[in-house]
Formats: C-alpha cells, sequence, structure tokens
C-alpha cells in the first residue's frame, strides 16, 4: 500500500470515530433537547404521582438530577423532561426497544435482566418481606406453611420467594397480582394471609391506603433487593454519565438530602445502604 493510501484510511478513520460515538443515546438527548424517563406509578415512596398526576419519589427525584447533570455535560441550556408511565411488567421492555431512555422506580439488578439491558450503579438496598395482618401471628417464613401469600408475577421477589417458602414452608400457596395495590387489598380483605413484595415498598403501600389498619411485617427478610436504574445495553457513554451523576450525590453527601425526603420517617439508612453510598461515591 502506498504511503499515500495509508494517509488517507488513517485520516478517513479518524474523522469517522466522532461520528460513530454520537450515535448513542447521548446523541439522540442532545438532539431532542429531551430525555425520555420511565417511572411506575404505585411504588411509593421510590415512585408514584401526586394530586396533579405529576411523578414523584425518592428514585423519581435521583432521575431529575441524572437528567439535569447530563443536560450540563452536554452544555445544554435546556433539557425537557418526559415522563412515561411503565408497569412493572414493561418496565424493562420500555428499555430494551429504547422507548425510555432510563427507567426510574424499583427494578432489583440480576444477571439474567442484564442480558437484555444495563443498570446504573446501585441507588438503594432492599429485602423481601411479607405483609400480613397484626394479628395474624405470623413473624417467620415457617409460620407461613399452609397459608396463602400473593406476590407480583414476574418479578425477582416471586423467584425468591418460591424458593424461600420451598425451604422453610413447603405447603404454603403462592398467588400472583398484577401490582402492589392489589396484593395489600388481598390482605386487608383476608383473601390470603400474607403479599410478599420489598420491605420499603410494603411500607409505602401501607401508608398510601385510607382506613389506618393495622398490619404487620414478617421479622425476617427472605431476599436482598440491590435497586438500579435501567439504561439501553451497549451504550457505555451513556451510562458513563448516568454513573457520573449518581457517583456525585454519593461522594458530596447531596444523597441524604433525597433519602430524607422520601425515606426519612422509616428511619436512617440502614448500615448496608450507607455502606453502599460511601462505596460508590467514585471520583472523578
Amino acid at each position: 500500500m502506498r504511503p499515500n493510501t495509508l494517509l488517507a484510511l488513517t485520516l478517513s478513520c479518524a474523522l469517522a470515530a466522532p461520528a460513530f460515538a454520537q450515535t448513542g443515546t447521548l446523541e439522540k438527548i442532545r438532539r431532542d433537547g429531551a430525555i425520555t424517563l420511565g417511572y411506575i406509578e404505585n411504588a411509593a415512596p421510590f415512585s408514584s404521582v401526586d394530586a396533579k398526576g405529576e411523578p414523584q419519589g425518592y428514585s423519581v427525584d435521583l432521575c431529575r438530577e441524572i437528567a439535569r447533570g447530563i443536560g450540563a455535560q452536554l452544555g445544554l441550556a435546556k433539557l425537557d423532561m418526559r415522563w412515561v408511565a411503565l408497569t412493572i411488567q414493561n418496565r424493562l421492555e420500555a428499555v430494551s426497544s429504547r422507548r425510555v431512555d432510563i427507567e426510574c422506580s424499583t427494578t432489583t439488578w440480576t444477571l439474567g435482566r442484564q442480558r437484555n439491558v444495563d443498570f446504573s450503579l446501585i441507588t438503594f438496598v432492599d429485602g423481601g418481606s411479607v405483609l400480613t395482618a397484626a394479628g395474624s401471628g405470623l413473624g417467620r417464613l415457617a409460620d407461613l406453611s399452609g397459608k396463602r401469600v400473593a406476590v407480583i408475577k414476574g418479578t425477582t421477589t416471586e423467584q425468591a420467594l418460591r424458593a424461600s417458602l420451598a425451604r422453610y414452608a413447603p405447603n404454603a400457596e403462592v398467588l400472583t397480582v398484577n401490582t402492589r395495590p392489589e396484593g395489600v387489598k388481598l390482605v386487608e380483605d383476608a383473601k390470603v394471609d400474607g403479599f410478599a413484595a420489598d420491605r420499603t415498598t410494603l411500607v409505602g403501600a401501607v401508608l398510601a391506603r385510607p382506613g389506618g389498619k393495622a398490619y404487620r411485617l414478617l421479622d425476617e427478610d427472605f431476599s436482598i433487593e440491590p435497586y438500579v436504574f435501567t439504561i439501553p445495553s451497549g451504550d457505555h457513554e451513556y451510562r458513563l454519565a448516568v454513573n457520573r451523576v449518581l457517583a456525585r450525590l454519593f461522594r458530596t453527601g447531596e444523597i441524604a438530602k433525597v433519602y430524607e425526603r422520601w425515606l426519612g420517617p422509616l428511619g436512617p439508612p440502614s448500615a448496608l445502604l450507607s455502606a453502599t453510598y460511601f462505596v460508590q461515591g467514585i471520583s472523578e
């Protein structure tokens, strides 16, 4: 190959590289002047809607910070936030099909899910528990033998619950539901003995219901649920932009304000969650 030909090919590749790097999610956001964010309406205190129908919650606030941070990274004077209501059943598909740029709720990080989508840094750590009536006398997983327990279909919680019951309460019956309010209502109406979900969202679901009926949670958790934000796979520059914002919130301690706003009434962060914040405060 002649030197002039080699030089031309080298320059061609060098010029093409920036264009290729800008064909991902960040370039889409820059082009549209907007970021599309997905959320779940009934996952308080992480994501829900206020009286005006606007998204709110711990995860929603973190995603707003991410949107503002990405806008700054792209040098945009203004970045619109377009919110899309999703369900637990379609949230991952909405990300993998790129209908939304990020899903801001209570998705648990699993290796199986990572085949189709990518994840942010961990935003919260929760545990799976079972909500029961206050006078049920149920305190441990073994107490659920012969009982009926509801759980949301297709979740990591369902998988963990079935595995735990097979070990500690093999005679328990599992019923599946589509939403948290549906599961709590079954407990309220005494149609099931318990409803399994992440501990913090169970507290949020009870607090959101009128009537003040008394409930209790089991004294033990049956799973660990590391929450993350779901983003399209194969886009490392976008993942870096998302994680850069989260790492800054963890590193500077600004995460404490968001936690206190939405989770403060439940007590201070657990030792595990505090350690998660600390370890992920990655420097620039």
